[in-house]
């Protein structure tokens, strides 16, 4: 209760702590900033450099991997990016933040003014304004570098800017400076870096005077000569690095801390690096022999000598490394084996530090020179309908999980209400950017939470069936089930948990969803519908069998088939389905949309508000699935007069043929724009999804090998597979446009396989144990048997919303149901007809099952094997179990054992077995 009402104090407007949810650009759109590049003087601007910025301004960007941005090449020297939900240019500019410059500079050398005492010695201001205050004489001569806006109570409120005309230029503002606030200038041929004070262990802010100790940061004033060529100051820069030669390393050496950065520099760099190391090992040499320490190798003293180089990015100190003098007198020549960062406190902060040092610095400085507002990709129509079918397909769950279940559908129904908060919850505190794969990955967390209930009740209905009262079924429901569910999560959470580690973009919002939602799914089924049964347990009515649908023989039998006689049938029909997609891959190939292969981007403006929806369908006749936005001011839900449409390259009579178009519609004089713009998911985003997905697959062998057996590996891995192939195959039969919606599906298909098939083969594991002497098939047999239902009902749980979207869902939406919806069929159709098949095949190689083969199991005169079933339910049903509610006391009288006789009877569906 505590926790739903902290769900409730989240989510309801006007609480202290509400949050509202982040949509991303396909949802509710955002800030579109556009960069243009300018290269340094005397440098070419190339595609590596262009190629090169996107990557590091993805990774700036999108730091947590959930604010699922948007950056593409737009023309030779332009990039553009996208941001979900911001709509101020300021924090936009906050956010992408400067041009990732990194310097080095020589630390003690490099202070100037109030921050150095004139001995050698670093003094750190904890105040901005104190520190500028005390450098205006400085600042009479010549142009200062920067300016800065305080308050009255001398807090920075703008700054830095080059102009104090940029400084003042806000609406708020208006060119006038407020009474009690000033303007402070940074003096001529200085900067003003600063320092996180909090990280103590790290250290690396020095100069801190006792009485500023707690400061959260603190400034120093640098000399800033960045274009005096060999007297340059800073020293290097990013450019001086040789990238692949960063890595973060443990330290294993005296001398190197507990861990290390090495560095490679290009020949410049090496020269450079090189220089500014030898001065910082003459002078700490000096000072020790002033203070006629000079001979002494104790690692406190050299520290205490030592000069230091700072790091330094965006204008913020990351690290202060020292120069041993007393291991490197002449400095460090990095030319062969490179140099090193050592004495950093953790392995976490090295690969931090190496982080900033490989994507900080971007090879070409970058202007903004355009910000605009931009709709949802998907239009408020298309909003509109999702959520109608979204909330239609629910209900339609709800309804199915009551008419199957009755009052144990009641509790799954709250269970899933309780889900639906806390995921609600998580995504507000993990401030998660919500987007179409997202949503995806929701819809699959919804599955995974119902189905938790799905397997536990399917549970109590045997339990009920071998003659249990009903208290104790669903004690020994919730026991047995509850296994059988971590197995399963487990190996979803394993997927998850790579994707977002290993991928980007918009592949990590799914794999947060799929796993914030997996776990909240087992919490939810195994605490949440357990509690709420331990309470009802005291009224009589609980004791009806019928009553939660759990009375009688087991429906469905003409599901009971003999699935691994007609193995070969099986996959003759996945083969053929395999193979048709095959060729059609083959002949067709995909049909990549433009997130894939990239554009050409229209950028035009109407006279008068026109409707998203009207300009959608029009630039539907020239090319498919296309992405329309408007920009700039709204006009009345989703009217606008400028426009913005990204379509697949079109050549040039279509073009012109398009121009026609929306000259003719819109009016001859209206301005149109007409240029090529790259793909959105680039290389770097599809390889680190195939990666994630490699790798995903190597851990779930080795847990499934360790929790199962190794041959239970191999089936799970080919019906995977089985499922990718035939969802790919069925996208380049149809034509249908390969978008980043695609991805996300399969992505759902890799989670939802891997999740059936578990549920199914942990079954088996339990039936081996209890069918000791059964052959193989006939334990794979029984064990579909009892897991068929459950399959069923999951996958038609998981549908219903999916086909909800599918048939009310908009024309966007549309290509995303079908993908979600050929993935999970046949994610469903593998676990019964391929994974478990395998495993028999592979299974009945064993010595031990190869005798049994030719053996007949226990029948009842059809010749069927179904009495193999009531044999296994009832060696189930007497495995014991933990008790989660109190049970009376049993009754010893005759009339009791008459009755739980009836009930053994009535539940086996083909007489006493023999």
């Amino acid at each position: 209760m505590a926790a739903l009402a902290g769900v409730a104090a989240l989510g309801i407007p006007g609480s202290p702590t509400h949050k509202k949810v982040t949509l991303g650009l396909d949802l509710q759109g955002g800030l579109e900033v556009v960069l243009k590049a300018v290269p340094p003087r005397g440098h070419k601007l190339t595609s590596s450099d262009m190629d090169r910025s996107v990557t590091i301004m993805r990774n700036r960007i999108d730091k947590l991997g959930v604010s699922e941005p948007e950056i593409r090449k737009q023309g030779k020297d332009q990039i553009v990016i996208e941001l979900a939900g911001v709509h101020d240019p300021q924090k936009a500019a906050s956010i992408i933040g400067k041009t990732a410059e990194l310097q080095f500079y020589d630390f003690e050398v490099d202070v100037t003014g109030p921050s150095t005492d004139g001995s050698g010695h670093v003094v750190a201001e904890a105040n901005l304004y104190r520190l500028l205050q005390r450098a205006g004489e400085q600042t009479k001569v010549g142009t200062p570098t920067a300016f800065y806006l305080f308050d009255a109570k001398h807090k920075v409120k703008r700054g830095p800017t080059p102009t104090q005309k940029q400084l003042l230029d806000t609406p708020r503002l208006r060119g006038k400076v407020p009474q009690g606030w000033k303007v402070l200038p940074v003096p001529e041929h200085t900067t003003v870096i600063s320092c996180d004070n909090t990280d103590l262990q790290a250290a690396n802010c020095f100069g801190v005077q006792q009485s500023q100790a707690r400061a959260p940061t603190v400034y120093y004033l640098m000399k800033y000569y960045p274009d005096r060529g060999d007297t340059s100051i800073p020293e290097a820069t990013g450019r001086d690095l040789k990238l692949s030669q960063i890595s973060a390393q443990v330290g294993t050496q005296a001398g190197q801390g507990n861990a290390f950065v090495q560095l490679g520099f290009t020949g410049k760099g090496n020269k450079k690096f090189h220089e500014i190391t030898q001065s910082e090992a003459i002078r700490g040499q000096n000072a020790a022999n002033a203070a006629g320490q000079g001979g002494s190798n104790d690692l406190n003293v050299i520290n205490q000598y030592a000069q230091h180089f700072a790091i330094v990015l965006d204008g913020e100190l990351q690290s202060t490394p020292y120069i041993n003098y007393k291991e490197n007198p002449g400095g460090i020549d990095p030319s062969s084996g490179g140099a090193e960062i050592s004495n950093i406190n953790s392995i976490g902060e090295a690969k931090d530090l190496s982080l900033v040092l490989q994507t900080g610095a971007l090879p070409v400085r970058f202007n903004q020179i355009e910000h605009t507002e931009v709709s949802a990709t998907l239009g408020k129509d298309s909003l509109q309908q999702a959520k109608k079918a979204a909330l239609l397909g629910l209900l339609i769950v709800a309804i199915f999980l009551l008419v199957l279940y009755r009052f144990l559908g009641v509790v799954a129904v709250i269970g899933l209400g309780i889900y639906a908060a806390f995921l609600y919850a998580a995504i507000l505190i993990f401030g998660v950017t919500l987007t179409l794969p997202g949503f995806a990955g929701l819809i699959l967390t919804i599955g995974v939470a119902a189905d938790a209930n799905v397997v536990i009740f399917e549970r109590i209905k045997e339990e009920v069936r071998s003659g249990k009262s009903v208290r104790a079924a669903i004690a020994a429901g919730y026991a047995k089930g509850f296994h059988t569910i971590v197995d399963a999560n487990v190996v979803t959470v394993i997927t998850a948990l790579v994707l977002f580690a290993v991928a980007t973009a918009q592949v990590k919002g799914f794999a947060l969803m799929l796993m914030i939602g997996t776990v909240i799914s087992l919490i939810t089924a195994v605490a949440a519908t357990r509690a709420m049964l331990g309470l009802l347990a005291g009224f009589r009515w609980f004791e009806n069998p019928s009553f939660m649908g759990a009375h009688g023989q087991q429906t469905a039998k003409w599901l009971q088939i003999d699935f691994m006689r007609r193995r070969y049938l099986w996959f003759a029909i996945s083969g053929l389905i395999v193979a048709i997609g095959v060729g059609a891959l083959s002949a067709k190939g995909l049909n990549l949309g433009i997130d894939f292969k990239g554009g050409t981007q229209v950028t035009f403006k109407t006279n008068e508000p026109v409707s998203l929806a009207t300009v959608r369908s029009e630039a539907e006749t020239y090319a498919q699935g296309p992405v329309v936005q408007g920009r700039g001011k709204s006009f009345g839900g989703d009217k606008y007069e400028n426009f913005q449409l990204r379509l697949r390259s079109l050549k040039g009579a279509k073009t012109s043929a398009l121009k026609n178009t929306l000259q003719t519609r819109y009016g001859q004089d209206i301005s149109i724009q007409i240029q090529t713009v790259s793909s959105s998911f680039g290389r770097q985003i599809a390889r680190g999804a195939i990666l994630a997905i490699l790798f995903s697959l190597l851990l779930i062998v080795l847990y499934i090998a360790l929790r199962f057996d190794f041959k239970f590996a191999v089936p799970v891995i080919i019906a995977l597979l089985h499922d990718i192939a035939i969802t790919v195959g069925v996208y380049a039969l149809t034509g249908r446009e390969v978008s980043n919606s695609t991805v996300a599906a399969v992505l759902t298909v890799l989670g939802y396989s891997i999740y059936d098939t578990i549920i199914i083969f942990d079954r088996i594991r339990e039936n081996v144990k209890l069918m000791a002497r059964q052959p193989f098939a006939t334990i794979a047999n029984v064990s579909l048997w009892e897991t068929i239902r459950r399959s069923l009902a999951t996958t038609f749980i998981t549908l219903l919303p999916i086909a909800s979207l599918l048939v009310f869902g908009g024309t966007t939406l549309k290509d995303f149901a079908f993908a979600l919806l050929v993935g999970i069929v046949s994610g469903a159709y593998s676990s019964i007809f391929i994974a478990a098949p395998l495993l028999t095949i592979w299974k009945e190689r064993e010595p031990e099952y190869a005798r049994r083969r030719g053996q007949a199991p226990p029948t009842d005169g059809t010749g069927d094997g179904k009495v193999a079933l009531e044999e296994a339910e009832e060696a189930a049903a007497a495995e014991p179990a933990p008790t989660l509610l109190p049970q009376p006391p049993p009754t010893a009288t005759p009339q009791a054992k008459r009755e739980r006789r009836r009930q053994r009877r009535r539940a086996r569906p083909h007489g006493r077995a023999r």
